[in-house]
């Protein structure tokens, strides 16, 4: 029995190491994740891409089926080298995508404090939450079925506005969209830390997609509410 207590510290302590050390390679993963997206969207922009102009229920599914391509490559190489370049150039990939938004909002006059502003809330909003699942090690576990069912009706909502381009319904999904994403950080954050995710590719995938389309949002609310236009 004597025996037995500090075997079972030293696994709880071994246990720690690890999430610690997922979570710190899953923020630095993250962090240099953001360079080839800023690349792809100042490259976007420079070239006006517009991947939605012409044809925007078939862009969109375009743009889902190479996401979920990148996205089960990055599943298949995740415990290699491999996972980490497909990871990059997946961002490279959504950067550019995100010039079509950052196009619509450099059209205003406010354009490049709406972006900046929208940039400094989504960090706001992230650090926030990833300090209260890291510090608390909380699990919010609980939240995924609920999560799942929105994200599932925010991409219906989003397909349909394809057809109906009704203003009330983008400013209601972007800010619905803001919630979801912001409780999709505190679940993914609190899976890290309560070792629920052992891989920190998968791990930063998940964590720059909640960045992403909360900043995504983010600027749309902002862009609606206090764009200024010439």
């Amino acid at each position: 029995m004597q025996t037995q207590f500090p075997m079972a510290g030293q696994a709880t302590q071994a246990r720690a190491l690890e999430q610690n050390r997922v979570l710190r390679n899953t923020y630095l993963l993250l962090a240099f994740s953001m360079i080839p997206t800023v690349a792809g969207a100042v490259l976007g922009v420079n070239m006006g891409l517009s991947f939605f102009a012409d044809s925007p229920m078939f862009s969109f599914l375009l743009f889902l089926g190479i996401a979920f391509c990148f996205m089960w490559g990055i599943q298949r190489t995740k415990d290699s080298g491999m996972g980490v370049v497909l990871l990059l150039g997946f961002t490279f990939f959504m950067g550019l995508m995100l010039s079509g938004i950052l196009q619509v909002a450099l059209e205003f006059s406010n354009g490049p404090a709406l972006i900046a502003t929208a940039g400094a809330g989504t960090a706001a909003i992230f650090f926030t939450l990833a300090g209260i699942a890291t510090v608390t090690r909380k699990d919010f576990s609980f939240m995924s079925k609920f999560l799942f069912i929105g994200l599932v009706l925010l991409l219906l909502a989003t397909l349909a506005n394809i057809f109906f381009h009704i203003p009330a319904l983008s400013l209601t999904i972007s800010a619905v969209a803001v919630l979801l994403f912001s409780g999709y950080i505190l679940f993914d954050i609190s899976r890290i830390v309560n070792g629920g995710e052992t891989n920190y590719i998968t791990a930063t995938l998940a964590v720059y997609l909640d960045v992403y389309n909360l900043f995504v949002h983010l600027l749309s609310l902002l862009m609606a509410l206090s764009g200024e236009r010439d």
